[in-house]
């Protein structure tokens, strides 16, 4: 060795031990803007894969790291930051938020992907923002928080879901999205907690939702629960308590208005005859009604039904407790939820229990594991009847008890108060295990395999158990004067109701980088089988009525039901992304399904989609724009499926019923079988093709967020009942017909930033859509509305109005519905006759018309955010811009039954032989009459249509986070306290006392909630 080589040698050895020597062990604490600790942030070394992750208490201990080393600090939603250990033992950091991440992981079909990587259209809430809205059911939560998802209620009783459409309507049937949890199909998006949601994506189009092919027509709705991060322990415990109270209910007139209205509307329909005025209750009645009910409550009656029946408030009270934690190569996130709700009215209680165990297990390098499970266990308890409707109706001259408490008759024996109180229980309860195991093998980098079955059980176990009512007489106890209508006999019916699902995927994952070309490339399998049996038994006219047992019914009147169904689907997919530096993006999806719905000749269907992205920002002659951050261009096109049409459309199928049958001279019972349902060999497949173009672009440093789509869904041999003639003796069979258009678009426009210690931020959504109707192979009434080409989908149909016929000078001569029509009856236009001209008469044939979409258009949302030194507002709004609303009958008809109360909204503005020829030329609504109001007045038209756009204020919460430096002392990572009211206001055109969004008989309620978070 040469003394030169010798030197060189000496060097390098002398440089190694020193680098050795300035290996370091580097410990610290990262916090966010506001000095909170950050659990989960990433800490590594630049260059390496050696990283760790901050525990509970944000706290990260990285050994072995060169004195000159880069440490790069990240975290989801916080900027990425790079800090030069220079030697220190101890490295503190503060990580600032990042107002729109493009590197936000969200979940699509079989996978995840970054926002910055989609080409197809999706939207995205978090769990965290669905928590704050305190509901007790997901699909209720969902309503205004994403673009192109409406959500609608007709009530918020205990344990009531909401309707939740995809970009409208697709088809005829069965538009309710699919909903996938942690990668499996569900029944319901409501079984979950929740508390246990990570996050929620919504596949709005083709390119995103074509991997579910044949049920993802009408969207998918992909629920991701929590699952427990390295290096983390930690126990959340957060307890609610609150209460409901109606957000309106409609005013009725009082006990001697009601008799004055009841004798002019008896005295209209008599005809007016002079001396008639007091046919139903004398003058003397009318005028001194509330003194005689002084001394007489029996007699003379003076009943507050509504407050009788319907409640102030209803409590509400939930808990939910969840460990999160990691011991080796186990990660386990587990949960228990504790809800009980009273509804406002006595007997109705909906209490739930869900229990959810996430489990993330490391077997070895190549093979990992998740085994979850999840349990819901619902109890709803019913009286036998729904109050409502009888609490706002009746008229205070019917007593609901005599003076003594004992039932009175009510109105000729209808009493809902007795009913309520005394007539039974509807009871039900539900039980529900889901598990999920899956086993993901990595051979190779980049290359995966993962193997998942599901089990799905559910079982649910009814019981209606109808006690008869008798009632007496207020005189005499002894004496029995009938029983309460729909409560003469005691009555016993109980189901049982049993159903599994079985699921089972196998998935391939390819993820290749090679220069500036990404390629992602997956294949799969998965099948699903459902099975079902249901058993129904009843008896009726116990003699005992306090025992609701079935071996109790008289074996007279005892009879019982049973059934099975069986489905089961197949299906192989595949998907292509590619993307060539982060620039160009391309995808393409295929899947294969099959379904046993449909004979095995037509049974299978092919769906694919292909969507490309172009980044303009990436581009190197884009010129940089002041402002602009980022800018996506996206387009798609593709099919998917629908086949929801019952179990056996192609099958003849058979049904069995009892019918009766002489033997000699006696009649018998005998069990008889007859095909019911005409069989269709050759239906297949439903197929709406979808195309979609859209931008996502940001500001400002990404600040200001903007998301746009525009887009066009074609559904095509739309399965439809049609009818066939009443003599072959079938039900209407089900066929692939029709074609409906949908073309609508939604945006989102977002704000984020923090000023300091404030930090705020705002978001708010638009979508509007508008379905119409091709050729059909026929029409589709359903109600007072028409399906039919050239119309919206259930667009209003009826008579268009021209106002009240004020003489009978006018009604002489014009065209009429009925000659019954007097004046203050309602006057309807004369559009057409047998000859396409106005013929003299108004007839349903030839004069009614189509009076628009029924459906919401420009359906809106939004939330906004502020916080300061631990104190958080956060304020969320929906709503919808347009619809063509109608008042229904129970809303606007004076005597609905002939007898019951009228709406407080009809006094004084109706039309009125008391009233003077000025009033009626102003009067609002017609005349009251029975004749008029069941055949004229209240038909189908555009005399009772109104805007339907509202405004609600959806939800508020204020909450206040206790500093770090003092809950640390007590060993407690956070404790937070929150307020918070739901539906507290809307702004809209509906009458004084109807929320926009009830339906006649029910109710829709604000809450009031306080709760306490504690995080250990």
């Amino acid at each position: 060795m040469t003394k030169k080589n010798f030197y060189v040698l000496l060097l390098l050895l002398m440089s190694f031990v020193t680098a050795l020597a300035q290996q370091i062990q580097v410990t610290g604490k990262v916090t966010d803007d506001l000095g909170g600790v950050l659990p989960g942030v990433t800490i590594m070394i630049k260059g390496t894969t050696n990283a760790v992750v901050t525990n509970e208490r944000g706290v990260y201990v990285l050994p072995k790291v060169s004195g000159n080393a880069i440490l790069v600090f990240s975290m989801l939603g916080m900027k990425p930051q790079e800090v030069t250990v220079d030697n220190r033992n101890t490295i503190d950091v503060s990580l600032h938020g990042e107002a729109f991440s493009l590197n936000e992981v969200v979940a699509i079909g079989y996978g995840v992907s970054k926002k910055k990587d989609l080409t197809g259209s999706v939207a995205t809430v978090s769990g965290e923002t669905l928590a704050k809205r305190a509901t007790t059911q997901v699909s209720q939560a969902l309503q205004g928080a994403m673009p192109g998802v409406t959500v609608t209620r007709s009530n918020t009783e205990p344990g009531a879901t909401a309707t939740v459409r995809v970009r409208g309507v697709t088809t005829i049937g069965d538009s309710s999205p699919l909903v996938i949890v942690d990668g499996v199909p569900v029944s319901s998006m409501d079984d979950v907690n929740p508390d246990d949601i990570e996050d929620i994506s919504v596949l709005k189009d083709a390119a995103s939702a074509s991997i579910y092919g044949a049920r993802a027509a009408a969207g998918v709705v992909i629920i991701t629960t929590k699952r427990a991060k390295s290096n983390q322990v930690h126990i959340d415990f957060t307890s609610n308590f609150g209460f409901d109270s109606p957000t309106a209910f409609p005013e009725t007139v009082g006990v001697q208005r009601y008799m004055q209205m009841i004798n002019e509307f008896s005295w209209n329909d008599a005809g007016n005859v002079a001396g008639g005025e007091y046919s139903l209750y004398p003058k003397n009645d009318v005028e001194n009604w509330l003194t005689l009910n002084q001394t007489n409550p029996n007699r003379y009656p003076n009943t507050n039904w509504l407050d009788l029946i319907v409640r102030d408030r209803a409590p509400r009270f939930s808990q939910n407790i969840s460990f999160s934690g990691s011991s080796g190569k186990i990660k386990t996130f587990a949960s228990l939820n504790y809800e009980n709700v009273d509804a406002l009215y006595a007997h109705r209680n909906y209490e739930r229990t869900m229990a959810r165990v996430n489990n993330s297990i490391d077997i070895s390098d190549k093979f990992t594991a998740n085994i979850d499970f999840s349990y819901n266990y619902v109890v709803r308890k019913n009286p036998s009847v729904n109050p409502i409707w009888d609490a706002q109706r009746y008229p205070a001259v019917f007593a609901a008890t005599w003076a003594d408490g004992r039932i009175a008759s009510g109105q000729n024996g209808s009493n809902g108060y007795a009913a309520l109180e005394h007539g039974g229980f509807n009871n039900s309860t539900v039980s529900r295990l889901n598990g999920r195991i899956s086993l993901q093998y990595k051979p190779i980098k980049d290359l995966s395999f993962t193997a998942v079955v599901s089990p799905y059980l559910s079982n649910t176990k009814g019981k209606q158990f109808t006690k008869q009512i008798p009632y007496y007489s207020d005189e005499d106890p002894a004496v029995r004067l009938g029983y309460i209508a729909g409560y003469a006999t005691t009555f016993l019916a109980e189901t049982r109701d049993d159903s599994k699902t079985f699921t089972k995927q196998l998935l391939a994952n390819y993820d290749k980088q090679i220069g500036g070309h990404s390629f992602s490339v997956l294949a799969g399998y998965e099948d699903y089988t459902f099975f079902a049996e249901s058993l129904g038994a009843r008896a009726d006219n116990y003699t005992l009525i306090n025992f609701p047992y079935l071996d109790l019914g008289p074996l007279d009147y005892t009879s019982n039901t049973g059934n099975a169904v069986e489905t089961a689907y197949r299906s192989y997919f595949g998907r292509v992304n590619y993307d060539y530096k982060k620039r160009y993006l391309l995808q393409a999806n295929i899947r294969y399904d099959g379904s046993s719905r449909f004979h095995p000749d037509y049974r299978w269907g092919a769906f694919s989609s292909a969507s490309v992205g172009w980044v303009l920002t990436e581009e190197a002659f884009m010129p940089k724009i002041k402002g602009l951050s980022y800018l996506k261009f996206r387009g798609s096109w593709g099919q998917l499926g629908n086949e929801r049409i019952g179990n056996y459309p192609y099958q003849s199928s058979i049904g069995y019923s009892n019918a009766l049958f002489y033997q000699g001279n006696t009649v018998v019972s005998a069990t008889t079988a007859a095909q019911f349902a005409y069989a269709i060999k050759d239906i297949s497949w439903e197929t709406t093709e979808t195309a979609n173009i859209g931008f996502d672009a940001t500001f400002l440093n990404n600040r200001l967020s903007l998301t746009t789509d525009y887009f066009q869904k074609k559904t095509k041999d739309m399965l439809l009942e049609l009818e066939i003639p009443d003599y072959m003796g079938f039900e209407n069979p089900n066929q692939n017909t029709g074609v409906m258009t949908t073309k609508g678009w939604d945006a989102q426009l977002s704000w984020k930033d923090k000023i300091g210690k404030f930090g705020y931020s705002a978001t708010v959504n638009l979508s509007d859509s508008k379905s119409k109707m091709g050729n059909l192979g026929g029409t589709v009434f359903t109600g007072s509305q028409i399906t039919r080409e050239g119309s919206e989908f259930k667009e209003w149909y009826g008579y268009r109005s021209n106002g009240i016929y004020q003489t009978t000078a006018e009604i002489t001569g014009s065209p009429k519905l009925y000659n019954s029509v007097k004046p203050g009856d309602i006057r309807y236009v004369d559009i057409s006759g047998p000859n396409g001209v106005p013929d003299g008469i108004i007839s349903p044939d030839y004069d009614r018309v189509q009076l628009g979409g029924s459906l919401p258009r420009y359906v809106f949302g939004g939330v906004i955010n502020m916080d300061y030194s631990g104190l958080d507002l956060s304020l969320a709004f929906q709503g919808v811009g347009k619809q063509n609303a109608r008042l229904a009958e129970q809303v606007v008809k004076p005597f609905n039954s002939s007898w019951t109360n009228p709406p407080a909204i009809i006094d004084g503005k109706y039309w009125s032989v008391y009233n003077t020829p000025e009033q009626n030329l102003n009067a609002q609504y017609p005349r009251l009459s029975y004749t008029s109001g069941e055949n004229n007045n209240y038909v189908m038209s555009d005399y009772w249509m109104i805007n339907g756009a509202y405004f609600r204020l959806k939800n508020v919460v204020l909450g206040y986070t206790f500093p770090t430096a003092w809950t640390s002392k007590i060993k407690i990572d956070r404790v937070r306290l929150f307020a918070s009211a739901t539906d507290l206001f809307s702004i809209d055109n509906y009458p004084k006392g109807w929320d926009p969004e009830v339906a006649y008989n029910t109710y829709i309620s604000k809450t009031f909630n306080f709760g306490l978070s504690v995080k250990f």
